[in-house]
């Protein structure tokens, strides 16, 4: 879809806003188009389910030679593995949803968009969760009618990690004061190849308590899970509260908090 002089929004979806541009690697030429300022998902990781899309953000400036104007240029950015744009444009990777571009001064404009990420077509692999890089497909129409196609390599990165839970179950309830607590749980993450959340094992989780009337949780200790992500220790019961597990991110997967259960102690 050909940008207005003003800004147009181009309404695509996955692997269709690449389509346009794809060519054989003999019509690839010098377009021109410069790409910079790149930003996916507001700098942050991209954390992705099972089978919820995302819709990470995207924005850049571009540029363009004095012969052309607005009407002429085509930018279509996407995340991809491997060692080339040209190369991820046949063989798949994460499309552009959408796109927006406004003038921002002689031969520029700058575009907001947002990407097109369907875990269940477009991660088969927990080796996805890694950082990927983000090209561009360029296209620039010349007087003849005709375009001349340019993929454009590596202009940004971004982490795509596993999204990950934590549950809690704290007993018995109700308890008496200074009687132990046994507190369970489990961590699990998005695993692409089964669409399922499979245990985290071996995760060390820490254990938080919030008394009754506070706002705020403390850590009491470290708990390591188990091979299958289950987690299990005591404690010794002393005031009314809410017990919880949580871990942070790692490069490869998303923190995750569990609900606090609350514990009534006699």
């Amino acid at each position: 879809m050909r940008a207005g002089r003003t800004g147009t929004v181009a309404v695509l979806a996955g692997a269709l806003a690449l389509a346009a541009f794809t060519a054989p690697a003999a019509e690839a030429a010098d377009t021109g188009i410069t790409v910079s300022e790149v930003v996916v998902n507001n700098g942050k990781p991209i954390v992705v389910g099972t089978s919820e899309t995302k819709n990470p953000s995207v924005s850049f400036h571009m540029t363009w030679t004095s012969k052309h104007s607005m009407p002429d240029v085509e930018v279509s950015p996407f995340l991809y593995r491997g060692t080339s744009a040209a190369k991820a444009a046949d063989s798949g990777g994460i499309y552009l949803g959408g796109l927006t571009c406004y003038d921002a001064g002689t031969h520029a404009a700058d575009c907001d968009g947002e990407l097109y990420l369907r875990p269940r077509n477009d991660l088969d692999s927990t080796a996805d969760a890694t950082t990927w890089k983000l090209g561009a497909a360029a296209r620039l129409w010349g007087s003849d009618g005709q375009p001349k196609t340019e993929y454009l390599n590596a202009l940004s990165t971004a982490r795509i990690q596993r999204a990950a839970r934590a549950t809690v179950n704290a007993a018995p309830e109700p308890v008496a004061k200074g009687k132990t607590l046994t507190v369970t749980g489990k961590l699990t993450r998005a695993n692409w190849a089964t669409h399922t959340y499979t245990g985290y094992g071996s995760k060390l989780a820490k254990l938080q308590f919030r008394k009754a009337g506070t706002s705020t949780y403390s850590t009491v200790k470290t708990v390591r899970a188990n091979s299958a992500g289950a987690l299990k220790t005591t404690v010794k019961a002393s005031a009314d509260g809410y017990w919880r597990y949580t871990f942070g991110e790692t490069s490869t997967t998303g923190g995750a908090t569990a609900a606090g259960d609350y514990v009534d102690v006699k």
